[in-house]
């Protein structure tokens, strides 16, 4: 078996899509009247898309350069957030902004664990914690040309020094085949050294040695959409 294999437990997936909009600077140069008509017409469509699909709302404004807005979605189905997105592009605000960072997966059930732990279930939850950090990730050939019991055994490391860290959320995403990337990971927390201390501790580990891609790594707060539009301009 390996990471791309099915495990036998019967889940339907979330389809999700991390969206970041770098805005072009001659949105802040309009009248301060059509601004606001125009972010709330970006807001309007989430809004009418919200029975179908799940959105949180990121800044990046300071932390992550092409990042100004981050859009966080979960549904069951990516055709309607294809169609969100195309309405975003052409709605208010979104006439002058462009996709800087796309990433997109679905979840299903690790091989390397018998249940989920609290910490990989977040993905169902639908209050978010302060700070959003999300990246693309792959690993190396070498590694899916191991046996699965060695794997597994740098797996068993890798997830006690996540459980030393209970407080921090983790969401995986699987794209094998469907992006340039295998996985989209991400982390919530309330507390950004913390967070760096545990990649720190997770890059000691022994299946670091098999990581093909891990950026670009993108930083964000979490804030109602119409906050985070607001500091855009």
């Amino acid at each position: 078996m390996t990471d791309q294999d099915h495990p036998t437990t019967s889940v339907t997936p979330w389809f999700v899509q991390f969206t970041a909009f770098k805005v072009d600077p001659a949105w802040r140069r309009l009248p301060q009247g059509a601004r606001a008509d125009g972010r709330e017409a970006f807001a309007a469509v989430v809004d009418e898309y919200s029975s179908s699909i799940t959105t949180w709302a990121y800044s990046g404004i300071g932390l992550k350069i092409g990042a100004d807005l981050l859009l966080w979605r979960r549904g069951i189905d990516p055709k309607p957030m294809q169609e969100m997105t195309a309405r975003l592009l052409t709605s208010g605000i979104g006439c002058y902004s462009e996709i800087s960072y796309q990433l997109f997966g679905y979840t299903r059930p690790s091989v390397y664990t018998r249940r989920p732990t609290s910490q990989e279930q977040a993905i169902d939850l639908n209050d978010r914690q302060t700070y959003l950090i999300v990246y693309p990730f792959s690993k190396t050939t070498d590694w899916y040309l191991m046996s699965r019991d060695a794997r597994q055994g740098m797996m068993n490391e890798h997830m006690r020094v996540g459980h030393e860290y209970a407080d921090i959320r983790q969401v995986l995403l699987y794209a094998t085949g469907l992006d340039d990337q295998e996985f989209v990971v991400a982390y919530e927390t309330e507390d950004l050294p913390r967070f760096s201390q545990l990649v720190t501790d997770l890059r000691a580990t022994e299946a670091r040695r098999y990581t093909l891609r891990d950026t670009p790594i993108i930083t964000a707060i979490h804030r109602p959409l119409r906050e985070a539009l607001a500091l855009i301009g």
